[in-house]
């Protein structure tokens, strides 16, 4: 058996290497390195992928939410809602901006931001609210549409899990997840499920006032070169990176079904074992099945229901499988973001999640052999414990 990795980038890369090395050369030849052509072709590329009028490519995920809020105009003291359970780019950039971020609770089963817990939280201050599609697939995007709607919110979606994921609406529509909001932002990490090889991020809109504004911002505020219209930061995907993602795009849905199978083949093995959960599909479908579409499997992520997730963790570790804990520590208890706003009886549901989570080996190149080897010693835990 193979070794088993958390990630593997270089089993990915080696059915696109020939493609990869050879727009890579042909970059360093022409020496086009910023907003070169590889940049506009894959900017258009996503664009027809998502069906949205305009992708502004950007330097990484991080700088997507803050060049998001920006252009929205958002000014300090606007209040931003948000998930309480999520990595921390998302409040970090609220933070930054001189926003107050509200960390709100989030779903049992998805692990996603609570509509009920964002309605209890808005007040007159509130202007935006970011629900993140965490671990792979969408938040209840009708509920959190209807409530910004009715208090005249943005939505920003939080998509850097969840690319390629679909969201089956109310209204009987299929919508691509980051397509539904005002504006979306994107991670292009190596680790997820369209990566390049450092770092690379991208904002979605269809508002074409709004597309206008990021455009400048993105490239120190200017328009025309030296004339700086709007405030702006230095984010830019350069073409290399552009390069990869271009070879990897077409590939997404392919590499999206392979991570619905390694699920399927997870769940399988460990549904209905005492004291544990698999993950629960929030949208369409009740499980994860043949032609699910509605969750991407960024992380295939377990309850643990005994109070020994930790010990789960040795256990697979002493068998040379990695696995993660997403995430150990609430936004709410992190030391940069503690505010005396914060109760802990809002939190019950992630206060629970902190404790019981872990997330198994996922990515495109799982096999048979090394699942089976993961979940038999995750099967072998929890009949001991």
């Amino acid at each position: 058996m193979k070794k088993i990795q958390m990630v593997d980038l270089n089993g990915q890369y080696q059915s696109i290497k020939e493609q990869v090395n050879s727009s890579i050369s042909r970059i360093l030849d022409s020496a086009a390195f910023i907003n070169g052509p590889e940049v506009h072709a894959f900017q258009q590329e996503l664009e027809s992928y998502l069906g949205v009028k305009h992708v502004i490519p950007c330097a990484n995920g991080t700088d997507a939410l803050q060049i998001t809020m920006m252009g929205l105009g958002l000014q300090p003291g606007d209040e931003v809602i948000t998930a309480d359970f999520t990595f921390a780019a998302t409040v970090e950039v609220i933070a930054l901006l001189q926003l107050t971020p509200v960390l709100v609770d989030v779903e049992l089963d998805t692990f996603n931001i609570d509509p009920a817990a964002i309605e209890k939280a808005i007040t007159p201050k509130t202007k935006a609210i970011v629900p993140v599609h965490l671990f792979g697939q969408c938040a209840n995007m009708d509920a959190i549409l209807a409530l910004a709607e009715k208090h005249g919110l943005y939505v920003i979606e939080d998509n850097a899990q969840a690319i390629g994921a679909k969201y089956s609406s109310a209204d009987g529509h299929k919508y691509v997840a980051g397509a539904m909001g005002h504006v979306s932002a994107t991670s292009f990490f190596p680790s997820k499920n369209l990566g390049c090889y450092g770092d690379g991020g991208a904002i979605f809109t269809n508002d074409d006032a709004l597309a206008h504004t990021i455009r400048g911002i993105v490239n120190h505020g200017m328009y025309e070169r030296y004339h700086h219209d709007v405030v702006g930061v230095n984010s830019r995907l350069d073409s290399l990176q552009a390069a990869v993602l271009r070879a990897k795009l077409p590939k997404l849905d392919a590499y999206n079904e392979q991570r619905r199978k390694a699920a399927m083949k997870y769940t399988q093995a460990l549904e209905g074992l005492t004291n544990l959960a698999v993950p629960k599909m929030g949208n369409a479908c009740s499980s994860i099945c043949d032609d699910c579409d509605c969750h991407v499997f960024h992380q295939y992520t377990l309850r643990i229901l005994n109070g020994n997730r930790d010990g789960l963790v040795k256990h697979l570790n002493s068998k040379g499988i990695p696995c993660g804990v997403y995430y150990p520590i609430p936004l709410h208890r992190q030391k940069a973001y503690l505010d005396s706003r914060y109760n802990e009886a809002d939190f019950p549901v992630t206060n629970q999640l902190v404790e019981e989570v872990i997330s198994l080996p996922m990515h495109t190149e799982l096999d048979d052999e090394q699942i089976t080897f993961i979940t038999d010693a995750v099967k072998e835990f929890i009949a001991d414990a």
